[in-house]
């Protein structure tokens, strides 16, 4: 049976409403919080495996995440594949890769993100995996909030579309209507 997204975000209380700065700064009405998706490990994998399948043409030796957002679906598209799972963190504000893990010169990684809206966490790591050595073979996320069918330099496949509003701070009606925001995204926590 096909993967039904739109019913499991529903489904697991995923899209959230309300006034929202995403990680990229920018404001929202709206927020996917796919960890609320990726929270039962069946969804999980069910989600992994279908992201999978669109990216093992890309062929990657290795899959990278940025964290915190994209360890978990980064991990399912591994196993999914088969291959090693790695990802990235930030260290001083500046996106690096520790713990060990490693990328071979020439080693073709395909970077798995949650949800893309401007890359910014996305193009950090294609940086880090670059200084590194690696060779960026695609991208993939589970959500495309960008506006852009590929917002990248490589390819790109995601499972749904999602055309919600945002706004930078300065333009933002909620902030007008003095609507108290929330910050859920792991690069505004304290």
């Amino acid at each position: 049976m096909p993967l039904d997204l739109p019913a499991l975000l529903d489904e697991t209380g995923a899209l959230l409403s309300g006034h929202f700065r995403l990680s990229s700064g920018l404001h929202s009405p709206n927020y996917v919080q796919c960890a609320k998706l990726l929270e039962h490990p069946r969804n999980a994998r069910a989600v992994g495996q279908e992201l999978g399948a669109k990216v093992q043409t890309m062929n990657p030796q290795k899959i990278i995440a940025p964290a915190l957002g994209g360890v978990i679906i980064g991990y399912t598209v591994a196993e999914a594949l088969d291959v090693p799972s790695i990802f990235t963190e930030r260290k001083d504000g500046a996106m690096t890769l520790r713990r060990g893990f490693r990328i071979g010169d020439g080693e073709p990684v395909v970077i798995v993100e949650d949800v893309v809206t401007t890359g910014k966490s996305t193009r950090e790591t294609a940086d880090v995996v670059k200084e590194h050595g690696g060779v960026v073979a695609g991208f993939a996320s589970i959500l495309n909030r960008s506006s852009k069918d590929n917002p990248f330099d490589a390819p790109y496949a995601s499972l749904l579309a999602l055309a919600l509003e945002t706004y930078d701070e300065a333009n933002c009606p909620l902030c007008k209507k003095s609507v108290p925001i929330d910050s859920p995204g792991s690069r505004f926590t304290r």
